[in-house]
């Protein structure tokens, strides 16, 4: 029998009885009542274990929210309504707050999902100017090696006997 297998032996009354190999993980025990009762492994009632690995904040749109604030309304009058709805759609009651309290004040707009965090206070102009200054600064920095690789090839055609002209660039239009 190998490390991974569940043999079967047959016990001296003649039942087949399981018997586990050494190398072979095993539930953890079991109280005694529980094992005579016979109950079956409870693995499928069990929640996965597997956590999320970044977890998403909800967003709820804004026909959803005037939704569920219709069917709050509605089912108010009778005792649990609200607790039975609030727990069929997974939500919170402090959601119903923020939502009645938006929807009083008049705010549709408020009612749609909202970026969270600070207002961002960069000024996107600002940030193209940088970007063109930096650009500046990198061609001038290219058309300054153009020009020393110029300079170098006239000297080396005029050593070569083959000298280039000077030519200026306000001349050639």
């Amino acid at each position: 029998m190998n490390g991974n297998s569940l043999g079967v032996v047959l016990s001296s009354g003649g039942s087949a009885v399981a018997e586990r190999s050494e190398g072979e993980r095993s539930e953890p025990k079991r109280s005694g009542a529980t094992a005579e009762a016979g109950a079956a492994p409870t693995s499928a009632s069990r929640p996965d274990p597997e956590v999320v690995a970044k977890a998403k904040r909800r967003t709820f749109t804004a026909a959803y929210k005037q939704r569920i604030l219709q069917e709050a309304d509605s089912v108010a009058a009778t005792p649990g309504g609200i607790g039975a709805l609030l727990r069929r759609e997974g939500l919170y009651s402090s959601h119903l707050v923020s939502w009645r309290r938006e929807r009083r004040a008049g705010m549709l707009e408020a009612l749609k999902p909202r970026k969270r965090g600070p207002r961002s206070e960069r000024n996107p102009l600002e940030e193209e100017n940088q970007k063109l200054r930096r650009q500046n600064v990198r061609l001038t920095e290219d058309l300054r090696k153009a020009n020393i690789i110029i300079e170098v090839q006239k000297k080396v055609a005029a050593l070569l006997g083959n000298p280039i002209p000077d030519v200026d660039p306000e001349e050639k239009s």
